[in-house]
């Protein structure tokens, strides 16, 4: 078989996980909303001092939800991969990566106990290294790999001890009984309850690292490194969703601790403004997506940390359609111009690609949330609900009003840069710009376009909301997230419209030209340096544990190890030197040599007797 085939075969394979959840949804549709949690147990794989640890499939309406956005659009990822990755040497492990990733986030939502939700958290780790570092012969590529790897282990650890407490009191894995133990008091007075709050932080470390929530992010820049899908898979309806998912499905956990959620609701806040002032000053086309993917995470933090868990998962739907949408259509510009990122390089090329022009404008208005797209109708919901909360969400109300103006500051930012202006880039492509790419290419892309711009009309608070009825056995939203419509209305004018803003702003300044952005030195340098979080983490970590190794190799292993290391080898060439004179080969000595081990064993047992 060509390598080609693998790819289609690649793809086949996610098209019917796709449909299989389609057939989840519609056989659980038909059941009564109380009676929509079906747990299927193949096995049991563990069961020692009290740990019975099943092979066990939970399927209920958040995740059937998270099967058919993840296999859905992991599908249009495959598709476009074929042709975006034809030529490569690694053609076929590609693929095999590919599918892997997408079994184990799979493994991951439809996971029925802690156990099986860990083994799926750590495969997701892995595989996301094997594509980050795909293209291992670039240093570049291997560094993000291992430093995605290190830090998302670090969420594993927190995710297995978080595990720990809450087995340590509601006795069982079993997610549905863990929950009701719960609900039903196993942690005692919570609020009082040292445990309760450990595990709660632990699965919240768990997630941040997983979704590259501050201060657990700085690995998702760098995971640029890997190929334009890999890119658009991880950051799109993947990987660094997990971590919404998390908090939704245990929200009846985190409930008990209703401090902890508010603290994910915070750092995700924060999150949400920094990603997008660093956003601004960014060069590399897939980083500015990715500063954004970081942003827009960071609103589903905040959405599920408020208690509004269905906004917070609408949105997660939204943005896999959006943010897939420009990643692969940046993936077009970048796959035209023989892999050149730096968007300095770009300007122009929307003339000679027209299709993709107006894709990755559609992408754009949705993750601005302008209506009628889909990022409207998701955002909006979630803004209007902190307003509803207590004082603090007045804060997080502001906030995530600041924040619509980065979005639409940096977002038509990178579009004017890339595909405004008259200026026509010059053809130093290996292949011509025109038509713009092939169709496996141009039909996900296509289809994605579609879903930005119509897919926000599932739900549309007030007036219609089937996504939070069909998850409200779940997820139930809480009362202090339940909006007025006023509110609504008032977060939707300002949202928009600061989003209106920020893209009047990028006219000025990268598409007209009559604005001048005044210089400041000090903020630019920090935004530069991403506020110098990787620096801070190298001193904090990197070079103290460098200079722990250095000293530990001067001390013990230059003092004794490898001194040791001759006496060693002597010590065992003479043993084998010995060993081998017992290896005669003659049949007479080997007789003898047992005749003797038996004389020896038969006067043991006579003077034991």
């Amino acid at each position: 078989m060509s390598a080609t085939t693998y790819g289609w075969l690649g793809t086949g394979a996610i098209f019917l996980a796709f449909l299989a959840a389609l057939g989840a949804l519609i056989s659980i549709q038909g059941d009564a909303p109380a009676h929509r949690e079906l747990v299927s147990s193949l096995w049991s794989y563990a069961s020692t001092v009290g740990v019975d640890g099943q092979m066990s499939i939970l399927l209920d309406p958040l995740s059937v939800f998270m099967i058919l956005v993840v296999t859905g659009v992991s599908t249009l990822i495959h598709l476009y991969s074929v042709s975006y990755m034809e030529g490569d040497r690694g053609f076929v492990r590609y693929f095999s990566y590919l599918n892997f990733f997408v079994f184990s986030m799979v493994l991951l939502v439809l996971a029925g106990n802690f156990l099986l939700l860990i083994v799926g958290w750590a495969f997701v780790g892995a595989a996301s290294y094997l594509l980050i570092s795909f293209w291992y012969r670039r240093t570049t590529a291997t560094t993000a790999g291992i430093k995605a790897f290190v830090i998302n282990v670090v969420g594993d650890v927190g995710l297995v001890l978080g595990t720990y407490f809450i087995f340590k009191h509601t006795g069982t894995l079993d997610l549905l009984k863990s929950f009701h133990a719960a609900e039903a008091g196993a942690f005692g007075h919570t609020s009082d309850n040292g445990d309760l709050v450990a595990g709660c932080v632990l699965l919240l470390l768990g997630a941040f690292a997983k979704s590259a929530q501050i201060p657990l992010h700085t690995w998702l820049p760098d995971a640029m490194e890997g190929p334009t899908p890999v890119s658009a898979l991880i950051h799109a309806a993947t990987m660094v969703t997990a971590g919404v998912y998390l908090i939704a499905r245990t929200n009846p956990i985190f409930e008990q601790a209703r401090t902890v959620e508010l603290v994910a609701a915070g750092m995700g806040a924060l999150t949400l403004l920094v990603a997008g002032l660093i956003a601004l000053v960014q060069v590399d086309i897939k980083r500015v997506i990715a500063y954004s993917t970081m942003s827009q995470i960071g609103y589903m933090f905040l959405g599920a940390g408020i208690g509004t868990y269905a906004n917070g998962m609408f949105h997660l739907m939204t943005h896999a359609f959006f943010k897939a949408l420009l990643f692969m259509a940046a993936g077009v510009v970048i796959h035209a111009l023989s892999g050149e990122q730096d968007i300095r390089k770009m300007r122009g090329i929307g003339q000679r690609m027209p299709w993709t022009k107006w894709a990755f404008l559609a992408g754009s208005l949705a993750l601005v949330g302008v209506p009628p797209f889909a990022g409207f109708f998701s955002k909006d919901a979630i803004i209007a609900a902190t307003l509803h909360a207590h004082w603090y969400g007045v804060i997080f109300w502001v906030v995530a009003l600041i924040g619509t103006f980065l979005t639409g500051l940096y977002t038509f930012r990178l579009y004017f840069i890339v595909f405004g202006g008259t200026k026509a880039v010059p053809d130093t492509a290996s292949r011509s710009l025109a038509p713009e790419g092939p169709r496996t290419m141009l039909v996900p892309v296509g289809i994605l376009a579609v879903l930005a711009v119509v897919g926000g009309w599932i739900q549309f608070a007030p007036f219609w909301h089937p996504l939070t009825n069909w998850l409200e056995p779940v997820a139930r939203t809480l009362a202090v997230a339940e909006p007025k419509n006023w509110q609504e209305a008032l977060s939707s004018v300002l949202a928009v419209g600061l989003g209106l803003a920020g893209i009047g702003v990028a006219w000025a300044v990268y598409g007209d030209g009559r604005l001048t952005v005044p210089r400041l030195p000090a903020l630019q340098r920090a935004l530069e340096h991403k506020f110098y979080f990787d620096e801070a983490y190298d001193r904090l970590f990197y070079a103290p544990t460098v200079a722990l190794a250095n000293y530990l190799r001067r001390t013990v292993e230059d003092e004794w190890i490898l001194p040791a290391g001759s006496e060693f080898a002597a010590v065992t060439l003479g043993s084998g030197r010995l060993v081998r004179r017992l290896q005669t080969g003659l049949l007479r000595t080997y007789v003898l040599v047992l005749g003797t081990g038996m004389a020896v064993l038969a006067i043991v047992f006579l003077l034991v007797k």
